[in-house]
């Protein structure tokens, strides 16, 4: 999760791990995985030196960071001198820290000139990142952690939060215990976990059934007058089309769909609606699926009711590894650049080559490859 940690040494090895209170997500708490830390560092196999071969067939050797640099720095001119920029990839991951995300990007499109940089987010997220762009223009969750603390209404949707993220999972609990009368949790998963058994209440839906019942929750607020009209005719587009596809989930209909009765769908439409400050938090059980993409009816839910950009407010994607989000925003991605700009837009080009004072026309126009294909193109030779 991306806690932050305070390490005790003692004889030159980690003894010791706790949370660190000054960290800003983690504000000091831990789950159980770092208290096996220790033993996991002082494993007789792990890698602590650089090591280099000469070619595949060769054995490793250990070699000076400063040797290692050398021969990369070597290699990848030597690569790109003799068939192109296009001709060096780089698979980055959601445990890099936002810093490092932002120099790798820098290096790859900025002074190599390839966009072939791309994460595990292109796996793990690739749903909630068109999802918001659909629904929002932007892969920019207007949510943060401090918006748990202000909430009356949380939703967890295929997350199975307190063995998945289980500090978040902590600071919802502290945030019911604050105020129980006017706090509600539901949670949406058709098994029963450790999270539905402490949600106020458990929508067990059958798999695969999400968007009817976010549907016929927007059915039901619809119906019962629980919408914000200025905030949609303001600053929303669509809402006429979308009226008449959720007329076709009323409640009736979505007990048959997801076998959650028609009163308990009511039921959590009417907390969401009726909430002054409502969230919604998914995870990999609303993302990874055929049609993950259009579970942005979870973004729906806010738009309608105008419980987005608020505190205490909006839709709240989980990621699967703690910086995915951090490592979009700084353009993480093979058709990103920082601040959720567009490696395709020339004005966005423009803008950051100037920032980075690279010469212009550096960055390509082109999108590189995603991380699939990276593979592929690694399998081709390529």
């Amino acid at each position: 999760m991306g806690c932050g940690l305070l390490a005790g040494i003692r004889t030159g090895s980690v003894a010791r791990i706790k949370g660190d209170p000054e960290h800003p997500s983690s504000l000091g708490d831990l789950c159980l995985k770092a208290v096996y830390l220790p033993e996991i560092l002082a494993t007789h196999d792990r890698l602590v030196y650089p090591q280099v071969r000469q070619c595949q067939d060769a054995p490793f050797k250990r070699t000076s960071w400063q040797q290692a640099m050398t021969f990369l720095a070597k290699r990848f001119h030597t690569i790109i001198g003799e068939h192109g920029p296009d001709a060096v990839a780089f698979y980055g991951s959601g445990q890099l820290t936002t810093e490092e995300y932002y120099v790798a990007n820098k290096l790859a499109k900025g002074f190599l000139g390839t966009n072939n940089f791309d994460t595990n987010s292109r796996l793990c997220m690739a749903s909630a990142v068109a999802g918001y762009k659909t629904s929002l223009g932007s892969d920019g969750p207007p949510t943060s952690y401090a918006d748990i603390d202000e909430a009356n209404c949380i939703i967890l949707i295929g997350t199975n939060t307190a063995d998945c993220h289980p500090v978040i999972f902590k600071r919802i609990k502290e945030r019911k215990q604050s105020d129980p009368k006017r706090v509600t949790i539901i949670a949406v998963d058709p098994r029963r976990t450790e999270t539905a058994d402490f949600a106020d209440l458990h929508l067990a839906i059958r798999p695969g059934t999400d968007i009817a019942l976010l549907n016929s929750m927007l059915c039901v607020l619809i119906d019962k007058n629980l919408i914000d009209g200025e905030f949609v005719a303001r600053r929303t587009n669509g809402f006429r089309e979308l009226r008449e596809v959720v007329k076709k989930y009323p409640p009736k209909v979505a007990e048959e769909i997801c076998g959650v009765p028609e009163c308990l769908i009511v039921e959590a439409a009417l907390i969401f609606g009726m909430a002054p400050k409502a969230l919604t938090l998914w995870s990999m059980g609303v993302n990874q699926s055929s049609v993950g993409v259009h579970k942005n009816a979870i973004i729906n839910l806010h738009l309608v009711t105008g419980k987005i950009g608020k505190p205490g407010c909006g839709p709240f994607s989980l990621t699967g590894q703690p910086n995915a989000m951090g490592g979009r925003e700084v353009g993480g991605l093979s058709n990103m650049l920082p601040g959720y700009r567009s490696v395709e837009n020339p004005e966005h080009r423009e803008k950051v080559e100037r920032y980075w004072g690279v010469p212009l026309g550096r960055i390509a126009p082109e999108p590189g490859l995603p991380a699939l294909e990276q593979f592929e193109a690694l399998a081709k030779g390529k």
